[in-house]
């Protein structure tokens, strides 16, 4: 079983990746691991974080002579932020005085809520956990899964769809997709460069009047084989999987597969895919083919042999430059929200932090079908998979 967890604080000294399960003998390329926290960094409406940091992954453990030897791999990303905050964050008493508190919950995040859970009395632990910040630690535990899904041929790649007004009015294709993510520029992660001009001028009047922006990222998983997930128990379904993790993403408010979302107004001639079988061999796992993908790669909660498709749905953020009503928490007196430095615009952020959890939920359910300690003994099961799919 494939297992990630992460810990660490927003302004604390590091963030911590976890990973296990993952078979021996997998190669790591560790210049892809940091382009994939690279790519998290950037897009349009990012703030000024972004520009102190520089995430690069340390692997601790798990990693030998560029392969996994089947052990944890625990990766380490450094905040270069700790600095300013070491004194305000100590892990020992340190000075009270030189705390920073969060005087006064920001509707739209966790503040409130967790102060209440806790029994904190200012939102200043909340944030630090709470944060985006952490997302970090999850695209450093989707660049292994991903590696992991290389090796069976299957690649994870995001784009923007929407930001707040605009949306992209067709579907792109997977070579754009792929096209997209090997730029060394990011501006708003849309594969057509009008579109994006256009998504930037609505970051552009949310900065103007202080505000920020939502959007939609769409997240495709390509050449998947068919038979991933299982219709048989409820919490084993892929759909449901794949919701869980993308939703548990900070500022996630709706996940759609496929085309779900316009598939609930449509009749339902409108929406099935029809199936067709190739008399020649197409190259793909199975002769079994669809001339569209309404589904989203899966139908029953198994995946089909299409690629999967999963959108995320992201509020604006809720850090406001002119800040919403609230109370301060010492003396419940009506006060404006806490403001605390942050970005306009982070669908681009979110896409790439989207793929990590989609990858990791597919490197999962692909070692629990296909098994093996190492990456051999797990590839001649597969291949032997593929091989029975394809003469069926």
């Amino acid at each position: 079983m494939i297992r990630f967890s992460t810990a660490g604080e927003s302004h604390g000294e590091a963030l911590i990746a976890l990973v296990s399960g993952l078979p021996a003998g997998i190669p790591v390329d560790l210049d892809f691991v940091n382009r994939e926290l690279w790519r998290r960094q950037q897009g349009y409406g990012r703030g000024g974080r972004m520009k102190i940091e520089s995430d690069k992954a340390h692997v601790l453990s798990g990693v030998r002579h560029g392969k996994t030897i089947g052990s944890p791999i625990a990766i380490e990303i450094v905040n270069r932020d700790w600095k300013n905050w070491e004194e305000k964050l100590p892990v020992a008493a340190g000075d009270p005085a030189k705390h920073q508190a969060v005087a006064s919950p920001r509707p739209g995040h966790a503040d409130l809520a967790g102060a209440l859970k806790y029994n904190f009395a200012d939102a200043r632990y909340v944030l630090e956990r709470a944060s985006a910040r952490e997302s970090a630690a999850r695209v450093a535990a989707g660049a292994f899964a991903k590696l992991f899904l290389r090796t069976l041929g299957i690649e994870v790649l995001g784009h923007v769809i929407r930001v707040g007004r605009v949306e992209l009015d067709r579907t792109a294709a997977w070579e754009e997709i792929a096209a997209l993510a090997a730029k060394d520029e990011v501006v708003l992660a849309c594969v057509d460069p009008e579109t994006e001009a256009s998504m930037k001028e609505e970051v552009e009047e949310a900065a103007r009047t202080g505000d920020t922006v939502n959007g939609v990222f769409e997240v495709v998983a390509h050449n998947v084989p068919a038979g991933l997930g299982t219709y048989a128990n409820w919490d084993e379904r892929l759909d449901g999987l794949l919701a869980w993790a993308v939703m548990s993403l900070q500022a996630v408010k709706a996940v759609e597969i496929g085309r779900g979302v316009t598939a609930a107004a449509s009749f339902g001639s409108k929406v099935h895919d029809p199936i067709h079988y190739a008399s020649q061999d197409t190259g793909r796992p199975t002769r079994f083919t669809r001339p569209h993908n309404h589904a989203g790669g899966l139908e029953g909660g198994v995946s089909n042999g299409e690629d999967v498709v999963v959108r995320g749905y992201l509020k604006p953020i809720s850090t406001l430059r002119k800040p919403l009503e609230s109370v301060r928490f010492d003396t419940r007196e009506p006060t404006s929200a806490s403001y605390e430095r942050s970005d306009i615009c982070v669908v681009p952020a979110a896409a790439v932090a989207g793929e990590a959890m989609v990858a990791l939920i597919l490197a999962g359910l692909a070692h629990e079908k296909f098994g093996g300690d190492s990456l051999a003994e797990l590839k001649r099961n597969f291949d032997g998979y593929i091989e029975q799919i394809r003469r069926f």
